[in-house]
């Protein structure tokens, strides 16, 4: 078996590309070799932390053959260019969510990658931590019964500590605001536990932060077994907070962040603490995506898979903005108009 590290490139030099590359360093099954964004200070800035080559170009990295992928975080809007053009060159891509702003944009990736043969893997990494690990094993052995409903927050402060000129804050970067840039992670988690969503009903305001998109969000989801969720989503709270419950007919879960993970069977006149270790999640969806580059593995996260999760978050968008539930089925087949 062949043990060399794959050898990659980091396109779009933002903190979250450094987030990437420390997780890069904790596992030998990759290699930066090389980086590239347009700003020339910020390429040389990045090749000097991680002691890689500073690209002159996009197309110079796509060229080399012996870079085999691209651990790309750039705007969500350029997505579809950044990876057709790596498909064009036979680079498998490494992708932060979204897969793009759009549900039509997320489609065309996936046909892109389909027909080159590429592979794109999304990195959704709070799928992965292990208290909801336990929980997706705990029901798919049939332990908690009927699902019937959960709960979940997640909550950040972001005030004074924005760029308003930033992609990640405006409206035309980040449609939805807070719903696609961190509540996207739940809906994923919750679709993970419960199963696919078929309607959201949402509202969202812009209370505490500059800008024009919205700081705090709620969506209801309807899942298609009949389970029903709840999700908030804010960058206006005091403190940063994650909380994720779920309910069955014969057990529930309840994770927050400072509380940890408890279980509760029918009948228990008490919740039992379940151990959990803590997990590298980024280092885990980086090794999965050197596996898929090597042919050994699949991604978890799909093209497909990321663009329903998109659509998702796309009809609470429509949803709060027209005041009506949204079927994510009507995101999907407008996108294929």
């Amino acid at each position: 078996m062949n043990s060399e590290p794959i050898r990659v490139a980091s396109l779009g030099l933002g903190w979250w590309s450094d987030v990437l590359a420390d997780a890069v360093g904790r596992t030998p099954a990759l290699d930066i070799a090389s980086c590239y964004t347009r700003s020339e200070d910020k390429r040389k800035a990045f090749a000097e932390k991680y002691r890689c080559r500073a690209a002159g170009s996009y197309e110079e990295i796509l060229m080399d053959e012996s870079i085999r992928g691209i651990i790309n975080t750039t705007p969500n809007s350029v997505h579809l260019e950044t990876v057709a053009q790596a498909a064009a060159a036979g680079k498998h891509v490494f992708l932060d969510k979204p897969i793009a702003n759009s549900v039509a944009d997320g489609l065309a990736i996936d046909r892109i990658c389909a027909a080159a043969g590429t592979v794109l893997s999304v990195g959704y990494q709070r799928r992965r931590e292990s208290h909801f690990r336990w929980i997706r094993r705990e029901i798919e052995a049939a332990r908690f019964g009927r699902l019937i409903q959960a709960e979940a927050n997640i909550s950040r402060d972001r005030l004074g500590r924005i760029d308003t000129t930033s992609w990640r804050y405006r409206a035309a970067g980040m449609p939805g605001g807070v719903m696609l840039q961190i509540g996207i992670h739940y809906t994923d988690v919750l679709e993970m536990l419960l199963g696919p969503v078929r309607r959201v009903s949402a509202v969202a305001a812009q209370l505490v932060l500059p800008g024009d998109n919205p700081d705090i969000a709620n969506l209801i989801l309807e899942h298609d077994n009949g389970a029903v969720s709840n999700l908030t989503a804010s960058y206006a709270s005091a403190s940063e907070f994650y909380m994720l419950n779920v309910y069955g007919k014969e057990a529930s879960a309840f994770y927050d962040l400072f509380g940890g993970l408890r279980h509760l069977r029918r009948g228990d006149a008490e919740a039992t603490a379940i151990p959990c270790g803590k997990t590298d999640t980024l280092v885990e969806e980086l090794e999965e995506f050197a596996a898929c580059v090597r042919g050994t593995a699949t991604p978890e996260v799909s093209a497909r898979r990321a663009t329903e999760s998109l659509a998702v978050i796309r009809a609470g968008v429509r949803s709060a903005a027209e005041g009506r539930p949204v079927e994510v089925a009507e995101i999907m087949d407008s996108a294929n108009d």
